[in-house]
């Protein structure tokens, strides 16, 4: 299938970016405007130590200008989103990056002048009324003392900022435009054109061959790259490094997790429990190859349905009362907002030429959020579509509760309300559907909801760990040394299934590895999603889960969570997430018995 190119496609189905900008012209009037911002900031240095009301009138010109310049970013962001191929957009996303490094260099001497105020003086400082609104940041600027470096030497850091994103953004360039794959035969015998986008479709058919022929096809043009492929991720972790060593952490994830006060016993944790619970992933392998009556379970036959002629096909249009109907138990105000994003063009629905793969929601403070899709009328779009919305909301009703300065929630729990919103769904649908096939599909779907986002996340979040750690040690990142470490992995976690040395390469198609040791929230924001969904559904009260949406990055994420009624410092809420993953699997492997 040849996609359309973007200014052919539907605009019904497109999102609006002129409520940000109503077009190029306002934008580079905007990128001006926070230039000179930009440019005004380093006259602030020397005097955030004055006093309170001096600190307050930094603080206030700080985010005024990195509201302005985020509004200019993200728009140049969206544009090329929606076709990275389009050199106008390429170019504004190339501006806008260069004044986002422009704003960090110009602001890198905050953090240090903050930290040159004698600790009970900033304490003083923060006790005043007027810093009020600032205070958490301030107390979190405070933590970071021992890994704070003096003026010149944050602002030689700002200044790297740029070059240290070449990896990931040589990897997009690569991924998003420049890779093409080879035509497949469908199901039908028709030559159809394989994408990133219909790629998930084909590794679900029930015809074997179709999974095996896009499976290594897909990943065979990986595979044709894995040397530079590998060179680009070992240049990503070498700056994750390079950072994490010049700022005094023991290791690159001691200080990823830092930025969120997270401790280190989490991630491990996680690593240790989700180890524990691979018996019952081997019991639920071993379910889904005799359901398919493989002789051999490969990887490529993890993705499609076990239970044969269920057609769970859905248009978009379907979908999204689909969504609104499984979210009712989130009230009346929640079902609203679901209606302004359905109809005011916050999604980005169909797949075009040169758009972004995969899906996404973009907070955008003072507008709206925006998600991007690439639909293909399938029940895991609208799964999708649930998940995004999840992120869009508490983006909302963070930026509703607070002033920008404290609207932006952190990342450990940024994968919790999308996740929420996938429970429920699975929820409906398992209480409205009587069919006996569509309940085994649906539970299949929720297994397989714990299979790739606790499960696999975690497997990618061992492999970061491990790559990470072999640099630390002197031991060369090649393609060859990574496929050996993920093989590894694929062995441990899918015992009992093939592993086709294709599937050693996977590691090098994962954009979110290019942001070091995030995967792993996805799996603790399962399992925190599990335990919240289990409680509004069981209870009819969202009052703790709505307020939690509100809190936006006005406290510490762990902290945050306990106000849903989540506690990830105590291995609990992952281990009753597991035993829900067993039940479902013995529930699903009562039903097949009977079908």
């Amino acid at each position: 299938m040849e996609y359309k190119a973007r200014n052919e496609m539907n605009p019904a189905y497109m999102w609006d970016t002129s409520h940000i900008f109503p077009d190029t012209a306002a934008w580079e009037k905007a990128y001006k405007e926070a230039e000179a911002l930009v440019n005004k900031l380093p006259a602030l240095e020397g005097t955030l130590c004055v006093s309170a009301e001096s600190l307050k009138k930094a603080l206030d010109q700080l985010y005024e200008t990195s509201q302005k310049v985020e509004l200019v970013y993200v728009y140049a962001s969206l544009c090329k989103s929606g076709d990275n191929g389009d050199a106008v957009n390429q170019n504004m996303e190339g501006k806008a990056m260069h004044l986002y490094v422009a704003f960090s260099t110009a602001v890198s001497f905050f953090d240090p002048e903050v930290l040159s105020i004698e600790e009970e003086t900033l304490n003083r400082y923060m006790e005043d009324p007027i810093l009020s609104g600032y205070r958490h940041i301030l107390e979190d600027t405070a933590r970071g003392r021992a890994h704070t470096l003096d003026a010149k030497g944050e602002k030689m850091l700002a200044m790297l900022g740029d070059a240290a994103e070449a990896s990931s953004n040589t990897f997009d360039m690569f991924e998003s435009v420049d890779m093409t794959f080879p035509a497949i035969q469908d199901e039908n015998g028709q030559t159809v054109q394989l994408t990133h986008g219909n790629f998930s479709v084909f590794r679900e058919s029930k015809n074997q061959q179709v999974r095996k022929n896009s499976f290594e096809v897909y990943f065979g043009e990986f595979k044709k790259y894995i040397n530079t492929l590998a060179a680009m991720y070992a240049g990503s972790v070498k700056m994750d490094s390079y950072y994490a060593q010049v700022r005094g952490y023991d290791s690159a994830c001691e200080r990823a997790l830092f930025s969120n006060n997270v401790p280190i016993s989490v991630y491990d944790s996680l690593v240790d429990a989700i180890h524990s619970g691979l018996p019952t992933m081997k019991k639920y392998l071993e379910l889904r190859k005799k359901v398919l009556s493989l002789d051999t379970l490969n990887m490529y036959d993890l993705y499609v349905p076990m239970v044969d002629d269920v057609d769970f096909s859905i248009t978009f249009e379907d979908a999204k009362l689909l969504v609104k109907k499984a979210l009712a138990p989130l009230g009346e105000r929640y079902g609203q907002l679901l209606d302004e994003a359905y109809e005011n063009h916050w999604m980005d629905v169909y797949e075009n030429k040169g758009k972004t793969t995969g899906a996404f929601s973009c907070d955008v403070y003072g507008v709206h959020p925006y998600v991007l899709m690439n639909f293909t009328d399938t029940l895991d779009d609208a799964y999708t579509m649930a998940h995004e919305l999840g992120h869009a909301m508490h983006s909302y009703f963070s930026a509703e509760a607070n002033d920008y300065a404290n609207h932006d929630y952190r990342i450990l729990v940024a994968e919790v309300a999308s996740t929420v919103n996938e429970v429920l769904l699975s929820k409906y649908l398992l209480k409205t559907e009587t069919d006996p096939k569509k309940r085994a599909y649906i539970l299949n779907h929720l297994l397989e909801g714990f299979r790739t986002t606790v499960f696999r996340q975690t497997l990618f979040a061992e492999f970061e760990r491990k790559a990470h750690d072999m640099y630390k040690e002197g031991i060369p990142l090649t393609a060859e040394s990574l496929n050996q470490v993920y093989r590894e992995l694929n062995e441990l976690y899918y015992e009992g299934a093939y592993i086709n040395e294709l599937q050693d390469i996977e590691w090098a198609r994962i954009p979110h590895f290019y942001n070091a040791f995030y995967v792993y929230q996805y799996a603790t924001g399962f399992c925190s999603a599990v335990a919240i969904a289990d409680h509004i559904l069981n209870t009819g009260d969202a009052s703790g889960y709505l307020k939690f949406l509100s809190l936006g990055g006005s406290d510490y994420p762990i902290e945050e969570l306990k106000v849903a009624g989540v506690d990830l410092t105590k291995p609990e809420t992952v281990q009753n997430a597991l035993t829900v993953f067993a039940k479902t699997l013995d529930e699903l492997t009562a039903l097949l018995d009977e079908i």
